[in-house]
Order: structure tokens, then sequence, then C-alpha cells
């Protein structure tokens, strides 16, 4: 099991709270921020994604924004990095298995906390095909801006 990085905004931070409480098991490590006080999204997502693309695989990014748009737009620039925003399970699934999302992006004005963890499990516990995509997750890691 990876190593889970977390970080939120301030719109973020309780429902970053809320789940790793309801997910004791996992191994988190939480890069901030440490209280409720207004924070700019960018820089803890720029965090995490960082220290995802530098681990080789041994880590992968949870970021808790009020949509998750902004969260994903700032992680998605560091190279290395496929965050996606997803607000289901399916769609969680399918991040991993389809695109090797290696950051999740969760809005926490849209989501339950219960749901939001199943959606967490249904990510974590979803693996990449492979395959045919393969292939496109290749051709993404080499568009350039």
């Amino acid at each position: 099991m990876p190593q889970l990085l977390i970080a939120s905004d301030h719109a973020g931070f309780a429902l970053k709270q809320t789940l790793q409480k309801l997910t004791p098991d996992l191994k988190w490590r939480d890069l901030g921020p440490t209280d409720e006080g207004r924070v700019d999204y960018p820089d803890f997502a720029e965090r995490v994604a960082r220290e995802v693309a530098g681990s080789n695989g041994s880590a992968l990014g949870v970021l808790v924004c009020g949509s998750g748009i902004g969260m994903s737009i700032a992680a998605n620039k560091v190279a290395g990095i496929r965050a996606a925003v997803v607000e289901n399970p399916v769609a969680a699934r399918l991040a991993r298995e389809h695109n090797d999302a290696n950051v999740l992006c969760l809005g926490s004005r849209f989501l339950a906390p219960e749901y939001a963890a199943e959606i967490l499990r249904a990510w974590i516990g979803a693996r990449f095909e492979g395959g045919r995509h393969a292939d496109r997750v290749r051709k993404i890691a080499q568009i350039k801006g």
C-alpha cells in the first residue's frame, strides 16, 4: 500500500480531517494546512504533487478544496502528475484503472464525508490496467505546454 499524502485549502480542511479519521487503517501523511485559516490551494496542490511525482510510485496524493477543480488544475502543472477530480466511486476506480491517476481531488462542497471515504477506497483499491491505456498515458506525458 503506497503512502497517502493529503492536503487541502481552508474550504477542504474539515473533509481532509474527517477522511483521515474515517480511514485510520490507511498510511496518511498530512501536508497541511493545520487549521481552517485562509490559505491558497495552489501552494498545497504543488506540495503534494511534487512529493508524489518524486516518489517513484511509492506515494499517492489526495487533495481537497471546495470543488476539487482548482487543486486538480494546479497539481496537473507538475510533470508526472495525473490528478483527477471525481465525484463517485466508479469514476474514482476508472481514474486509476484507465488513467493511472496518482492524485485524487475531491470537492468538499459536493461530497458527504462518508461518500468521500467510499470514493477514496474505490480509488485506492483500483490498479492501473496498462495495455492500451499505457499508450494513452504515455502520450499524455509527452504533451508539452
